[in-house]
């Protein structure tokens, strides 16, 4: 659920909280309302004192066995871990069942079990006695349940029946369900309006610094993340959307430096994979290694970076030229769950880079019955041979591509970019200007992420065929 924000930055939480500790230190066992100790342990979880808040909770049923709260945050526990039979007994032992905390938590249970349906009939027919005073309060407590477990389209649903109103509870909840439908711009323009309201809300910002991370705003996703970080320099949100930011911009050497202090709070294999990305983006893999057979140590079997870990070693033992090393750390990757094509035409491009051609080809032509002909494998197979400066085999490649490919697909005029860089490298200027003239038209976007360094770092793709022209004339005069 939701963090508490404004209440736990509140006075009257403040006066809560130190009493509570107080007690504690003096040894005494303190006498609380039941849902104050459970606002205890939603701050102790929030803030990483899962002990604490464990104490807090044992105490509360130690005190209220069938309180409502004390035993839904108990189920709600169990559900995190796929206990839904603890959950259910959990939910039994509540002794209040008028209480709406008991008629959520049984549709949250239903929820966690993937019963969608039954849970969204279950919420309708007990919204049938809810008291019209109370009907905004169900909406966005229903549709709360539904983004906790990234149902946001059931979510959305249960917010369209409300009349809609000015709160900031109501305002936060559609951002963040816009946001989980993917309507970044949407969520993006409630926050700001949020934060209109609270400026140094962190939660705010962070959220905002998401919404335009994953809207490939990377600038404005930068300037947010920097707003979190003046908040609390220590922040592991704010730090992680900044150095994700300059990763995706290129500049590696400040992600780096952004991951490294994001490490001293959060040192786990995602961090330490991404410091070794970074330097593998700059060309230092034997420093990148070091970073990741950290994060290889710090990763556990469930880790879902762990296939990715195994492959970046596989790239920089290669360029290493620790051969046999990069293939080992190739076959534990695909020994996990993986998309196999992919990995066999990655394996392909590794034993090429390895001089293992008869290996590369087996590999590249296995993909290619993997994928039925898929031109996406298709175009990454000849990409994979320019990378490895096989350019007359590339280039060859692309000659039968065009003849094979449907001329509408999106790898088709990929390959218009690729085949231009081919003939540039060969010194077929014709061909060259032919080619470069069909990417700009039709993918400028791609054509400068690819060809701008053949060009004036300011210059516009749609100069690109005029400059270049002007350009070899000069160079044949």
């Amino acid at each position: 659920m939701q963090y508490n924000e404004d209440y736990f930055e509140s006075e009257d939480f403040k006066e809560l909280l130190d009493s509570y500790e107080a007690s504690l230190q003096a040894g005494e066992q303190p006498f609380m309302d039941a849902d104050d100790l459970v606002d205890l342990a939603d701050y102790y979880n929030n803030i990483g004192e899962g002990d604490k808040a464990a104490a807090a909770i044992e105490h509360a049923l130690a005190l209220y066995p069938n309180a409502t709260l004390p035993n839904v945050f108990k189920a709600r526990e169990a559900l995190t871990v796929g206990d839904f039979e603890t959950a259910r007994s959990y939910a039994d032992t509540i002794s209040d069942h008028d209480d709406p905390d008991y008629h959520y938590l049984t549709a949250e249970i239903m929820i966690a079990e993937g019963r969608i349906d039954e849970a969204d009939k279950y919420l309708r027919n007990y919204g049938m006695s809810v008291d019209a005073d109370e009907w905004e309060d169900f909406i966005k407590d229903c549709a709360n349940l539904y983004v906790d477990y990234d149902i946001n389209d059931k979510a959305y649903e249960w917010m369209m029946r409300s009349k809609g109103d000015d709160s900031t509870d109501f305002k936060e909840l559609m951002a963040r369900t816009l946001f989980g439908l993917g309507k970044y711009k949407d969520s993006e323009r409630i926050f700001n309006e949020l934060i209109d309201r609270n400026p140094y809300s962190l939660n705010y910002w962070n959220a905002l610094a998401s919404a335009q991370l994953l809207d490939e705003d990377y600038p404005n996703a930068i300037t947010s993340s920097e707003f979190a970080i003046a908040i609390n320099p220590n922040d592991p949100d704010g730090l992680t959307s900044k150095a994700n930011c300059l990763m995706r911009l290129g500049n590696y050497e400040e992600a780096l430096e952004y991951f490294k202090r994001l490490e001293k709070i959060e040192p786990d294999d995602l961090v330490l994979l991404n410091e070794g990305i970074c330097l593998v983006s700059m060309n230092r893999p034997k420093e990148a290694i070091s970073y990741l057979l950290r994060a290889l140590e710090a990763a556990d079997e469930t880790s879902e970076v762990l296939s990715q870990i195994y492959m970046e070693l596989a790239f920089c033992y290669a360029s290493e030229k620790q051969y046999a090393k990069a293939m080992e750390m190739m076959d534990n990757c695909m020994k996990r769950p993986c998309d196999l094509t992919d990995m066999t035409v990655i394996r392909g491009h590794l034993q090429l880079e390895c001089g293992m051609l008869k290996e590369a080809e087996e590999s590249f032509k296995k993909a290619i019955m993997m994928s039925d002909n898929a031109p996406s494998v298709l175009l990454r197979i000849i990409v994979s041979l320019y990378d490895n400066r096989y350019v007359s085999s590339s280039y060859e490649m692309f000659q039968k591509f065009f003849r094979v490919v449907k001329n509408s697909s999106a790898e088709y005029v990929k390959g218009y970019i690729y085949m231009a860089l081919c003939c540039h490298d060969l010194g077929k200027y014709g061909e060259f200007i032919e080619y470069l003239q069909k990417a700009v038209k039709f993918n400028p976007r791609d054509t400068k992420l690819i060809l701008g360094f053949l060009f004036p770092e300011a210059m516009d793709p749609s100069e690109y065929v005029s400059y270049m022209k002007h350009r070899l004339q000069k160079e044949t005069e």
